[in-house]
């Protein structure tokens, strides 16, 4: 059976059968990055720019665990937020100081995140990391005063998008990477079997990727020429798209270019359909289907962006979706190494709740002895031993409850929950990709032939604690 961490985990049941055509992002998704090296390098680039802006930039630091995809940007006030699936703040930090628990109250009581706001943006992919670190330190610096204004933490959030966007175009972050592909790629050998599968199961496989044509012949050529037969990776794919422009490739219908020299990028405009073997410079997913004749569930996108690959495919095109999170991996492997800590929590809670419905009833019986001048001695007896119980639960729930909020990042815990909710990360993926996994191997260990399905999902009514008598023993 598949180890836990390999499995692919499906929100809405898939049959890979059915499935004609499969499209694949590349970065984060065909290639893994060491996200530390990636985003640090990106970083870096970055601050650069902002230097020769003439910011005071000097002696920001890049450290990846202060951040995590799935956080929030509150433009308004200058924080990174986490929130529950239902815009709950759990976890705030302004620039880079963590708000307390009387400071989080006071700033997001009665205020609920809205992702549709423009007040909010969504850190959707694990590129979103740098930016975060960025932007958190500038915070720090604007409100220390060395940040020349009038400014506001919206405008500096343009101010490090603008940085990171001239980072990822003027080529040097790319020839560096392309320089030293082992230093900042993960790279998984097995990714390449599992597309030569899909191809031998008779699906036919689509590169749709932002990179430009330099970039992603260089690092698709790094990571698959050793292994396809031919040695050429292109003809893994029918179709390949660079520069795709996503979001926009699946929602607008922008010109389409054709790569006709391939060793000089050399473009010229492209009418009609897109040929088996072509490599395309921008362009749109209705120009895919018409090209394959296929559309809607017969075409699954797989990638990493939540906004970008996987909710505009969906929601656009009704495309199935899935999700790559490199993060679950690591985050199953905490939960295994926690399960036997977990269910001791799961038991301990359970019979407090069963003591403080028990203190609940002795609160009233005393309510009940005053109203009518009766002795309530017995109540207060009660109440007391009841106090004296839950109070040495509390000492043997606290460290257990602790360490279960320390998995996941040290910073922000896990990517999928928000203190005892889902995380309003989690509930994007339930809404938009119909199955999510670790890395694109994934599903060589389904098969392509496989019958994804959903699981059974629980209700607050359902039975969760199964064997449980009302104090926890089973």
């Amino acid at each position: 059976m598949t180890e836990p961490a390999r499995r692919v985990y499906a929100n809405r049941t898939l049959n890979l059968r059915s499935v004609e055509a499969i499209g694949y992002d590349m970065d984060y998704t065909l290639l893994h990055y060491r996200t530390a090296e990636w985003e640090g390098a990106a970083f870096e680039h970055a601050r650069r720019v902002l230097a020769k802006r003439g910011y005071p930039v000097q002696d920001l630091v890049f450290e990846t665990d202060r951040y995590l995809q799935g956080l929030v940007l509150d433009l308004d006030l200058g924080n990174l937020v986490k929130a529950t699936r239902f815009g709950y703040v759990i976890q705030a930090q302004h620039g880079t100081k963590k708000l307390n628990f009387n400071e989080l109250r006071r700033t997001y009581n009665g205020v609920f995140i809205d992702l549709s706001e423009p007040r909010f943006r969504f850190l959707n992919t694990l590129f979103s990391i740098s930016e975060a670190a960025l932007y958190a330190q500038l915070v720090d610096l604007l409100d220390a005063g060395h940040i020349k204004g009038p400014v506001g933490y919206d405008e500096l959030f343009k101010v490090v998008s603008s940085a990171l966007d001239v980072s990822h175009t003027m080529g040097e972050l790319k020839a560096e990477i392309t320089a030293d592909p082992d230093r900042f790629c993960d790279f998984d050998p097995a990714i390449a079997e599992t597309l030569m599968d899909q191809r031998l199961a008779g699906k036919r496989l689509l590169l749709i990727t932002n990179s430009e044509w330099t970039y992603t012949r260089a690092m698709m050529s790094y990571a698959f020429d050793r292994h396809v037969p031919s040695g050429n990776w292109r003809d893994l794919f029918d179709i390949v798209v660079v520069a795709a422009a996503k979001p926009r490739f699946f929602s607008e219908s922008p010109p389409v270019f054709r790569v006709v020299d391939p060793e000089r990028n050399l473009l010229e405009p492209h009418q009609g359909l897109m040929e088996p073997g072509g490599v395309y410079y921008g362009g749109c997913a209705r120009l895919v289907e018409q090209s394959l004749e296929l559309d809607g569930a017969q075409i699954l996108y797989v990638g990493d962006h939540l906004f970008g690959d996987v909710h505009v495919s969906k929601s656009v095109l009704r495309w199935r979706t899935a999700l790559i999170m490199s993060e679950l991996e690591a985050e199953i492997a905490d939960a295994a190494r926690f399960a036997d800590d977990e269910m001791q929590l799961r038991k301990l809670m359970v019979i407090k709740e069963s003591l403080e419905d028990e203190l609940s009833h002795a609160r009233l019986a005393r309510s009940r002895a005053a109203a009518s001048a009766e002795p309530a001695r017995e109540a207060d007896a009660t109440m007391s031993s009841l106090y004296d119980a839950i109070r040495e639960l509390d000492q043997q729930i606290a460290p257990l409850a602790q360490a279960a909020g320390a998995l996941g990042n040290p910073t922000w815990g896990p990517l999928m929950r928000a203190g005892n909710d889902k995380s309003l990360f989690a509930r994007q993926v339930e809404k938009f990709a119909d199955v999510y996994t670790s890395r694109v191997s994934n599903f060589g260990q389904h098969t392509p032939y496989a019958f994804l399905r959903a699981t059974r999902t629980s209700l607050p009514h359902d039975v969760t604690a199964v064997g449980f008598t009302e104090h926890g023993e089973e």
